[in-house]
């Protein structure tokens, strides 16, 4: 796929595009609070390979290509936000893209969420890999734990092959912020009534970021047809440590859409 740097209201975000057939939906992959474009690897390849569907990642701001955050201090609905940022990028698309699948992990599953809670008409369906509705005790141990890393391993010369310079704001930027006091009470289950299009739900049973919770609330609260896909003994990467079953399963699902 060729990248190239889309302007969307004077910030300049890294995207790539590939449409290959104007009558096929389009999956937007979102990616996780330390991922980027290229940590998708060939997974987005693959699945619109499998699928026969178009495919855009893209750069949230701060990260990969994309222009660098303003500052590391992030407001409590920062994915809520996320969720408007993607609106407006695929405005600026337009009209190539029509038909949106979201394909999200991590907070961007949690941002796929949001977007199709708050702009039901873009989307056709979602795939929530890992994603969070609400803050949980696991969680901060899991950041606890990779903050630990990044003072004590090689996390940080990992991370600036795809990040370059901005990796201290946004490992702060996800550390800090969700360690807040006042993040504690974050929560999205409100909005999950709002959600009406079809929603694949993949977790690790041995996630280190969340339990099963996630999963069952979110898959109960929706109002559209909602299904669940748990990997036993995979953690919270399911597309790197399981690909072809979630390949599999994905792909089954986007399917089944059709």
């Amino acid at each position: 796929m060729n990248g190239r740097i889309l302007e969307v209201k004077g910030q300049k975000f890294y995207i790539e595009y590939h449409n290959s057939d104007e009558k096929r939906p389009t999956i937007v992959f979102l990616h996780d609070s330390l991922g980027s474009v290229q940590l998708w690897r060939d997974f987005p390849t693959r699945l619109c390979e499998a699928t026969g569907c178009n495919v855009l990642v893209y750069d949230r701001l701060g990260y990969g290509k994309s222009d660098p955050m303003p500052t590391h201090e992030r407001p409590v609905n920062y994915m809520e936000l996320e969720a408007h940022v993607l609106h407006d990028l695929l405005l600026e698309i337009e009209p190539d893209i029509e038909d949106v699948i979201l394909f999200g992990h991590s907070d961007g599953g949690t941002i796929a969420l949001i977007m199709a809670a708050v702009y039901p008409e873009w989307v056709r369906a979602v795939v929530c890999e890992a994603g969070h509705i609400f803050v949980e005790d696991v969680t901060l141990k899991g950041v606890y734990d990779a903050w630990e890393a990044y003072k004590t391993t090689n996390l940080p010369e990992r991370l600036q092959k795809y990040h370059g310079d901005k990796v201290d704001t946004l490992f702060r930027a996800w550390t800090e912020t969700w360690t807040r006091d006042d993040y504690r009470s974050w929560n999205i289950e409100h909005l999950l009534k709002h959600i009406t299009c079809p929603l694949l739900f993949i977790q690790g049973e041995a996630d280190e970021y969340g339990t099963l919770d996630q999963v069952e609330k979110t898959v109960s609260q929706v109002s559209g047809r909602a299904e669940k896909y748990i990997i036993p003994g995979i953690g919270h990467t399911p597309h790197k440590e399981a690909p072809e079953l979630v390949l599999l399963r994905a792909a089954q699902f986007i399917k089944s859409l059709q």
